[in-house]
């Protein structure tokens, strides 16, 4: 809880800061110097939103053009008129040029008439592999081959006869921490039932954020779009998993028949709740850990820019609080995973309860968010 309400607070902190400094520096700035100024917005963003490619650096040489250090994606489109269209990213070169009639505006791409003017008329329909889709997939990769290979050692007798080898041996103690610390206390003797879905949730979410503290790499976890269908997943376990018990409790709660008019409508709203605190609380654990890190870093160049000793003044400063923001997030990530496994399984455990649990007249049904 305090941690969370630290990082709103670092995070609310920061944003004001970058805006009452990014409007002095655009207050000083001539137009045709614009190009040249940092831009904190297009860096935060450009890092948190997803992306058509990998983007590491970019440099000067010495004739003064610009150079991306990056890698290209494979860009799928349809459009009901054009068809299906395919090719890499790198044909944009970075939103500069057109290709095939289509165009990089931002983070999106848009149809483009012949003039290069966008073209409201043909609707695009981007199926492309975006730097969170390969991610995803390479995370998904990665978790499939562990697990099979570990599962694997323990057929074979290692890890029950003999001790665990390799990499079984940091994987272990997580599997077991899972089984006895969240399934076995929240679900009782139904807990090999949902064991399997309860790892795979810890060590995806867990492999994504680790890849997504990779320099360069994409914020999986910290998109809104990966949390959702994450939540919906665990809706629709939690409510399949409902008994006679759960829904009796939701249809015709245990309380006197004038307040059930009050409770039957809430009930039915923490079906939903339950889920929707699942997606925001890790979408904005992960978001906020991404954005004070660059905000941080951000700082040595909005400083730079008002006055080049300040910004190589605060450079030390800078890098060791985003150094230590850094390192806690990599606590996060484990936290983070554990906190949204073990909220799944406190509420299927709740939708598979019987009514032992519970007196006649007692409502103990709290919502943990």
């Amino acid at each position: 809880m305090m941690q969370g309400r630290f990082k709103s607070l670092l995070v609310a902190g920061f944003s004001v800061f970058l805006l009452l400094f990014s409007g002095i520096s655009k207050a000083q700035e001539n137009p045709a110097e614009k190009h040249n100024t940092f831009d904190a917005n297009e860096v935060i963003f450009g890092h948190v939103l997803d992306a058509h490619e990998y983007h590491f650096l970019t440099y000067k040489s010495a004739d003064g053009l610009e150079h991306h250090v990056t890698i290209p994606l494979p860009v799928i489109l349809y459009s009901p008129r054009r068809g299906f269209s395919a090719f890499l990213s790198s044909r944009f070169h970075h939103g500069e040029e057109t290709y095939l009639g289509y165009k990089l505006v931002g983070k999106n791409i848009i149809a483009v008439t012949a003039d290069g003017v966008a073209d409201p008329s043909v609707k695009v329909y981007d199926i492309s592999l975006s730097r969170n889709v390969v991610q995803m997939i390479i995370a998904l990769a990665l978790l499939v081959f562990l697990l099979i290979r570990i599962a694997g050692k323990y057929k074979s007798g290692i890890g029950t006869t003999k001790a665990p080898t390799g990499f079984q041996n940091l994987m272990e103690p997580m599997i077991t921490f899972v089984r006895d610390e969240v399934a076995v206390p929240n679900l009782g003797t139904k807990y090999r039932k949902y064991l399997p879905y309860l790892l795979t949730v810890f060590f995806f979410i867990l492999i994504n954020t680790m890849f997504g503290l990779v320099p360069g790499s994409a914020n999986v976890t910290g998109n809104i779009a990966f949390t959702l269908v994450l939540g919906v997943i665990s809706f629709i376990v939690i409510t399949v998993s409902g008994n006679k018990h759960y829904w009796g409790h939701i249809i015709n709660p245990p309380v006197p028949f004038g307040i059930k008019f009050i409770m039957i409508p809430v009930e039915i709203l923490g079906i939903f709740t339950k889920p929707f605190a699942l997606i925001i609380r890790l979408f904005a654990n992960m978001v906020a850990g991404h954005i004070i890190i660059i905000c941080l870093v951000s700082l040595i160049f909005i400083f730079g820019e008002l006055n080049k000793g300040i910004g190589w003044g605060f450079s030390p400063v800078s890098i060791g609080f985003a150094v230590f923001i850094y390192l806690i997030e990599i606590l996060v990530a484990f936290i983070q995973a554990f906190i949204f496994t073990n909220l799944t399984a406190v509420f299927i455990g709740q939708a598979i309860e019987n009514n032992q649990t519970h007196s006649g007249n007692g409502h103990d049904d709290a919502v943990i968010v």
